[in-house]
């Protein structure tokens, strides 16, 4: 391996303490850049050491430098000169090549900065836009982030998001199913984009993300098309589904999944109630309705919302028409197992997911697309007693979170709009 001398190190110490911040984080990167890629030429020409022609000569040895190159990494844009290595050997008639896996030939941009190109395009950025922003940040002569380059980019992005829509669903089980209608702050050219979003639970408690289309959030045929076509893929009807009462997914679900049990989201449904109620009764309201949302077993909840209906219903009857509209499809849960709970009364696996991109695309200026806001697929952890989840796929009944051999609450509740 080459040494460097001494005085070259002090001299190249002295150069750097007059750099900028930026210019030292560039240059501490480019040094162990070409330190890594030396070290990685010597480390080839030592595994090779004894291969010899004829003559007795080494036929993997080092041959200078290559031309100057630049790379674009996290740091900013720096260039390097790799060193070239000489390989005379030929193996079943092939000319053997010494390729750096450090930095092959033609990359000019490392892994993170590609990545990070169609989530700023996803965040309202045109190709231009992305251009200039990420030359500020690792300088103007960034390489390979030509418009062109981003847009073939991005170009892949969508071609991921094709495959996923098209993939066969008939080997995926999913016994809990999420929906909901996330709205993306992205300018389009007549209206903001509703990202129809589907999240399912299988039978080993992982959830993943089964649709993301575009569509109405309160429109049943949006819904029916998103349904229809995961039924067509071969997609299983869950055993239950949780979205907001005011989707139009339930009347879709209703014909396309008629046996599915569903269950209204607790959060949508309490902030509709107190919307509907003066600021000063709010705080007590709340605490009601937090006490049925979390209530341990059914015949509680029920004495809960009766009480709320005997306080309010005389002076705030939207209040109470907003809470018991439905209201069996807020028990559901209640006939499944209490450790899925927390995952079962509310659409937050979307909701959770969908806020960092939704926060991020608010603090964008410009007009994104309908196709950058749909294509992303995302996973998260399993739930919680992730053994329950088959039981419930093979029909076990549970009474107030608790498992039964005969029960019939599940045959009770109405499933009907």
């Amino acid at each position: 391996m080459e040494r460097i001398p001494e005085g070259t190190l002090a001299a190249e110490a002295a150069a750097s303490a007059a750099l900028s911040l930026d210019e030292l984080a560039r240059e501490g990167a480019r040094r162990m850049l070409q330190a890594a890629l030396a070290i990685e030429v010597a480390d080839s020409i030592d595994r090779h050491a004894d291969v010899r022609d004829a003559r007795g000569w080494a036929e993997v040895t080092r041959n200078g430098h290559a031309e100057p190159r630049k790379a674009t990494v996290g740091s900013g844009t720096i260039e390097v000169r790799a060193p070239r290595v000489e390989d005379r050997r030929v193996i079943d008639g092939q000319r053997q090549k010494f390729t750096s896996r450090i930095l092959p030939p033609y990359v000019r941009r490392s892994p993170k900065v590609a990545k990070v190109l169609p989530l700023l395009y996803l965040h309202g950025l045109s190709t231009g836009d992305v251009r200039a922003a990420l030359g500020a940040l690792l300088g103007e002569d960034a390489a390979g982030l030509s418009p062109t380059a981003i847009a073939r980019l991005i170009k892949v992005w969508e071609a991921d998001y094709a495959a996923f829509r098209a993939r066969d669903l008939a080997d995926r089980d999913y016994v809990y199913v999420w929906a909901d209608g996330v709205h993306f702050n992205v300018r389009l050219e007549d209206d903001r984009l509703c990202t129809l979003v589907v999240i399912g639970a299988r039978p080993d408690g992982t959830k993943e993300v089964i649709a993301v289309e575009d569509g109405y959030r309160e429109s049943t045929e949006s819904w029916l098309s998103v349904l229809r076509d995961l039924a067509r893929r071969g997609m299983r009807a869950p055993v239950l589904a949780v979205a907001d009462r005011a989707l139009g997914f339930w009347a879709a679900a209703r014909e396309v999944w008629p046996e599915t049990l569903g269950e209204t989201c607790w959060v949508h449904r309490i902030a509709n109630v107190l919307d509907k109620l003066p600021t000063r009764r709010q705080p007590k309201a709340k605490r009601a309705l937090h006490a049925m949302m979390y209530a341990e077993r059914r015949a509680a909840c029920l004495a809960e919302i009766a009480a709320f209906v005997a306080e309010y219903g005389a002076k705030y009857p939207k209040a109470v028409e907003s809470l018991t509209t439905n209201q069996d499809r807020l028990l559901t849960h209640f006939a499944f197992p209490a450790e899925h709970w927390g995952h079962l009364r509310t659409t937050n696996p979307i909701e959770s997911t969908f806020a960092t991109v939704k926060l991020r695309q608010r603090v964008t200026k410009g007009a994104g697309s309908r196709t950058a806001g749909l294509t992303m697929a995302f996973k998260w952890r399993r739930l919680n007693a992730p053994h329950l989840v088959a039981q419930v796929r093979a029909g076990v009944r549970f009474t107030d979170g608790v498992r039964a051999e005969r029960d019939n609450t599940i045959d009770e509740i109405q499933t009907a709009a």
